[in-house]
């Protein structure tokens, strides 16, 4: 048996699967945040007691059981800093906090763009970065900052409290922006200029390995045995793509739920200077792009919450689908954020060729055309950087709408491919355990052996989609250009 643990934002989740990698159960466990003026912060102990927790209830619900391995997914930058014994000094920093927007600014001027860009993959210095917690530390609570001895991201952490051992997977490594995902290394010039040094960091492992064995604490903690091998996973962006069968280059993953995110193994020979976020991947020596539109799900949802009284989503489909002809009614998407692939911070939301023929469920339409014209947009600048996409697998809300996945199909020209588990983090987990447990040759098996697609959509060619296409490139350069004076 393998169990798969989702160290979520929202929630964490702890899944346990059969040896064919069947769901036989599930536990989860919301997160507790203190927010305050730009800070967002939680309980490190609280968080890793209500895991245990969870553990104890799988295996009080399942007692026959004998798990193997536990594999892990979850959040990337979110900071837990530790003293000499261990023990975390002051709360866990969440990856939302946004106190060290100063601390960006001191060091953007200190490294072009063009220069992170080449070593992290990280396209713009953001507060998200633990980076730039860490300086925010040594600048404004300096007393806390002599006394940590090791800044840790947190699914590193919790690997850390079960096995005894500290390291850090490489792809969670990637979002701290003092790591070189090229050389595979941390990049010492932003060490020093965030005052820190690779002492105070866990040695760098690569994805999908063993950290070690459970302590006996840990296991007298959860109730599993001692040797339960504890696997540090990868991140979980990279995780849903395992679990929905995106494991070789070709393969595009969409998300779309509040934002709109892709993830596809970049070509060997991408340039670090291409303009799309680079990370380093769940495989060793790969990389995974990532472009995240933060308009995604969010935009229908605002319509239907802000023009629809919140109408059932399958019924907004029912009505969008049968809606009666009409003119031409054009949406841009730009409703809150920056998007990939232009990342216009003036850009906004348009609705564009309204007449009094359009209803409601037209004007939805186009929000769903609009979301779907900014995938298309993503989708050719990341094959002009020389990554072929041959597929999306569709997750999130948003695959559950047929008529959308259509349109997508429709406007990328791709097929698009909907899996049976669309939220599949804690799968991809328990597939990575699985893998390394041998009862899979490499996770391209284990996705062929375990993954079901359900639904499937092929691309209607049509020089209509094509000119509406061309429309909205060009309604967006004269929004941006008006936006701009």
């Amino acid at each position: 048996m393998y169990i798969g643990i989702d160290l979520g934002s929202t929630n964490t989740k702890a899944a346990l699967y059969s040896e064919n990698l069947t769901l036989l159960d599930q536990k989860g466990c919301p997160v507790e945040y203190f927010r305050e003026d730009g800070f967002v912060e939680f309980d490190i102990l609280a968080y890793y007691e209500n895991l245990l927790e969870q553990l104890r209830a799988l295996l009080q619900a399942h007692p026959e059981v004998t798990v193997r391995q536990i594999a892990f997914t979850g959040q990337a930058e979110s900071l837990v800093c530790l003293d000499k014994n261990g023990d975390p000094v002051g709360n866990a920093i969440s990856w939302m906090d946004e106190r060290s927007t100063q601390e960006c600014a001191i060091l953007a001027s200190q490294f072009s763009d063009t220069v992170c860009r080449r070593i992290t993959g990280q396209q713009a210095v953001l507060p998200t970065w633990p980076a730039t917690k860490i300086l925010w530390l040594r600048r404004n609570r300096p007393a806390d900052f002599e006394r940590i001895d090791c800044f840790m991201l947190l699914k590193d952490y919790i690997v850390y409290r079960l096995t005894g051992k500290k390291c850090a997977d490489m792809s969670i490594a990637t979002f701290s922006f003092y790591f070189d995902i090229y050389r595979k290394c941390y990049w010492q010039e932003m060490l020093d200029a965030i005052g820190i040094t690779t002492d105070q960091l866990p040695p760098l492992v690569e994805p999908c390995t063993v950290a070690g064995n459970l302590t006996g604490e840990a296991a007298n903690a959860t109730g599993l045995n001692a040797d339960v091998l504890v696997n540090v996973g990868t991140l979980d962006h990279f995780a849903g793509m395992i679990g929905t069968g995106n494991t070789a280059p070709g393969t595009m993953t969409l998300s779309t739920g509040t934002a709109m995110v892709l993830a596809t193994m970049a070509a060997e020979d991408t340039s670090p200077d291409c303009g799309i976020a680079m990370h380093y991947g769940f495989t060793p020596d790969t990389h995974v792009m990532l472009p995240v539109m933060e308009s995604g799900g969010n935009c229908l949802e605002w319509f239907r919450r802000t023009c629809l009284n919140n109408i059932d989503y399958d019924m907004l489909n029912h009505e969008v689908e049968n809606a009666p002809d009409a003119p031409e009614l054009l949406f841009l998407p730009y409703l809150v954020g920056t998007n990939a692939p232009e990342f216009d911070s003036e850009a906004c939301g348009v609705f564009f060729g309204l007449r009094q023929e359009h209803t409601a469920f037209h004007m939805a339409k186009a929000v769903m055309e609009g979301v779907s014209f900014v995938l298309r947009k993503n989708c050719d600048d990341i094959i002009s950087k020389g990554t072929d996409i041959d597929c999306i697998i569709a997750t999130g809300g948003g695959a559950k709408s047929a008529i959308w996945c259509q349109m997508q199909s429709d406007i990328t020209g791709l097929p698009v491919v909907v899996p049976k588990v669309s939220e599949a983090a804690c799968l991809g987990a328990a597939m990575i355990a699985a893998q390394n447990d041998g009862r899979y040759a490499d996770l391209s098996a284990a996705a062929a052996g375990t993954v079901t697609i359900v639904r499937r959509y092929t691309p209607r060619a049509s020089e209509k989609t094509e000119q509406t296409y061309r429309k909205f490139c060009k309604l967006y350069d004269a929004m941006l250009e008006i936006a701009k004076l």
